[in-house]
């Protein structure tokens, strides 16, 4: 069986990753933006295809610098660890059932 795809879109989670305080740290660590340390992370995965907002040169540029990020074992671990389980988007007309009652 060959690879699978999954598609997320996502512009109601108004860049929530940037909140999260162990992208917070790894970013400051590295000196880069939280969502290069999320692009790159995704980047690194494999059988994943990222394809991030790329609406303004800004966007681009930093989108680009993403790919300079070196995430060590340490920073791994540490997004490993991130709660797997939460809603990262949940508007007025999101479904009342959760999808994590299974």
């Amino acid at each position: 069986m060959g690879p699978t795809a999954t598609r997320f879109h996502a512009p109601l989670a108004r860049n929530k990753v940037s909140d999260i305080p162990a992208i917070q740290q790894i970013a400051a660590k590295h000196g880069v933006l939280p969502t290069q340390v999320a692009l790159k992370w995704l980047l690194d995965q494999p059988n994943v295809a990222a394809i991030p907002k790329a609406s303004s040169e800004s966007n681009q540029l930093a989108n680009l610098a993403a790919l300079e990020v070196r995430l060590d074992d340490e920073d791994r671990a540490l997004i490993a660890s991130l709660p797997k389980r939460e809603r990262q988007v949940s508007p007025d007309f999101a479904p009342v059932w959760d999808a994590f009652d299974e």
